[in-house]
């Protein structure tokens, strides 16, 4: 009987423990249908702009975050997986994984101005603005295609040893973090030189996809398929601290106004949103749950809206979740 009392009481704290999880500062508002076939990858806010950028197949979907309508694509860009955005320069970059090609683009048109050769199957992109360069990682080449975005010409092709994943960049300090999803590993560019400056495993990491960065805590947040999201230190790479996430982690994200560390989970069909209570400690503060396959996520930092992509009953469409007021 007393057994029995106990797996009661284990039974119901976890519930509880669950019931609490779900509760939290984030909720779902909308979702904005996109429709059309085929794949999706990587979503890019520019909060300036009031625009996001939605990867699909063989196009960006470009939609208005004031009115959560479709206005726009960005046409030819086959197998794509990112766009990386320079405002300044009026000009949008994408990763076109079937043609080995970053298409430059027109922002204000959404024309293709030009296309660059790049490495084999590019996939994550960014872009430096201290130095005004894009960063293609490609995947299945094994390296890093370095273009000057005001010329579009390659200025370097920086071996990586493995397959770069998702990375983000520190400008004052002139390095560039790259998740190296099959080496358990984090790579370190040094922007000036082009070159590898150093490797750090993260261990008890496996496999990571995902990365944001806090740049006024030095901190990088990479989501880890192993169901752990992990805070490193990006100015030695010792992990600081982790916390567990849901299945089939594919995307980070860091809101600096809010100090909320997010890690969205396609297979769980949740995204784990933690505090970072100071550089050492992160709190998980909600499990929010979303809908299966929403893997990919982005965060507007003005609005604090997370979007997340997904097929949901054979519709193609963006996720939206907004804080609750008084968060």
């Amino acid at each position: 009987m007393r057994h029995a009392l106990a797996v009661l009481l284990i039974a119901g704290a976890v519930a509880f423990g669950t019931l609490r999880a779900q509760e939290g500062p984030y909720r779902f508002v909308t979702a904005i249908p996109i429709g059309g076939e085929g794949g999706w990858d990587y979503l890019t806010v520019d909060a300036q702009a009031h625009r996001l950028y939605v990867s699909h197949a063989t196009k960006i979907v470009v939609v208005d975050t004031e009115s959560n309508k479709v206005v726009g694509e960005i046409a030819d860009t086959p197998g794509v997986h990112g766009i990386a955005l320079a405002p300044e320069l009026g000009r949008g970059f994408s990763s076109n994984g079937r043609e080995n090609k970053v298409s430059i683009v027109d922002l204000k048109t959404l024309k293709t101005i030009q296309k660059v050769a790049t490495g084999e199957n590019p996939d994550a992109i960014l872009y430096e603005p201290a130095r005004k360069e894009v960063y293609a990682f490609n995947g299945r080449g094994k390296s890093a295609t370095v273009i000057d975005a005001d010329k579009g010409t390659v200025i370097a092709t920086i071996p990586l040893e493995g397959k770069p994943e998702f990375a983000q960049a520190d400008s004052k300090a002139g390095k560039v973090f790259v998740n190296m999803e099959d080496l358990n590993s984090i790579k370190v560019i040094d922007t000036a030189k082009h070159t590898v400056a150093a490797s750090w495993p993260i261990a008890p990491g496996e496999a990571a996809s995902g990365m944001a960065i806090d740049l006024a805590n030095h901190r990088l947040f990479i989501g880890c398929e192993n169901k752990l999201m992990l805070m490193i230190d990006n100015t030695n790479g010792s992990v600081v601290y982790s916390v567990p996430i849901g299945e089939g982690v594919d995307a980070n994200a860091f809101d600096p106004a809010t100090s909320l560390a997010f890690a969205s989970s396609g297979g769980s069909a949740t995204v784990t949103v933690a505090h970072e209570e100071s550089p050492t400690l992160l709190k998980v503060v909600q499990t929010l749950k979303t809908v299966k396959g929403a893997r990919t996520m982005t965060l507007d930092p003005v609005t604090h809206r997370i979007y997340l992509a997904a097929n949901v009953s054979g519709t193609f469409s963006v996720q939206v979740y907004e804080m609750v007021k008084g968060s």
